[in-house]
């Protein structure tokens, strides 16, 4: 079911009031999960929580390699590939040396012992060779572009053509508040389902694939990971401003 609008510009004003740097945190919890870019909603944590002696968790699937990351501000990072990696099938870990260890939940499974893969080097079972060595063509082809730091950079450029677009127009809006918005994941909305489906539906025509907004938010959504080059962007909204013109 999709969100109604009013629902939505509710969830957003809801999320302005969390304060990231004060979460509440139980006792006894043994670590804070976060996911790093949610990609329904267009968010992502520009400011990483604080947990004290608490250890954070972050799902990073959809915006790893997109920019540097400070890993020593966690216990375990995880990406799956598929978003700026490689092909779906591959997954990523970067876990803190002293969380490698025996000390599991009792019954286990051998594969979801992180201590088992370790101490093979990764290879306990026959590995997906074949994604793991696109993988390695991903990571030679960002270092060839400057590493992480240029990602960041052309990423940044990329969304700021498209967000700076959605903040200046009468018709197309943007639902995150800026200091939270994703630099992968775009969403925004005219307010009129009749219109969106219209836009959906030219957009397609004209051949833009997958700008239907996830089923439980409606409205639009533009992906632009790491592959998305800015030619791809610029194009978007030159269309977006031709359909804002045409359907005043």
């Amino acid at each position: 079911m999709k969100m109604k609008l009013e629902d939505l510009l509710k969830h957003i004003e809801k999320l302005k009031k969390v304060n990231r740097k004060n979460l509440k945190i139980s006792d006894d919890a043994d670590f804070v999960y976060i996911c790093h870019n949610e990609t329904v909603h267009g968010l992502k944590y520009n400011d990483i929580p604080e947990t004290g002696d608490k250890i954070l968790v972050a799902d990073m699937s959809s915006d790893f390699l997109s920019e540097p990351v400070d890993v020593s501000k966690y216990g375990l990072i995880y990406a799956g590939a598929q978003k700026n990696v490689g092909p779906a099938g591959v997954v990523v870990v970067i876990i803190r040396e002293d969380l490698i260890t025996d000390d599991v939940i009792p019954g286990t499974p051998t594969m979801l012992k992180y201590k088992i893969h370790a101490d093979n080097d990764s290879l306990y079972n026959t590995p997906p060779a074949y994604g793991i060595y696109i993988c390695g063509k991903v990571f030679n082809w960002v270092k060839n572009k400057g590493g992480l730091q240029a990602m960041k950079k052309i990423n940044e450029e990329k969304a700021s053509i498209l967000y700076d677009y959605l903040d200046s127009s009468s018709m197309f809006k943007g639902t995150v508040v800026k200091k939270d918005r994703s630099l992968m994941n775009a969403p925004f909305i005219t307010g009129r389902n009749e219109l969106d489906a219209k836009f959906i539906k030219e957009a397609k025509a004209e051949g833009f694939e997958n700008i239907k907004g996830h089923r439980t938010v409606g409205g639009m959504r533009t992906s632009i990971y790491n592959a998305m080059p800015i030619e791809g962007v610029k194009a978007l909204v030159e269309f977006m401003k031709k359909f804002e013109e045409e359907n005043k």
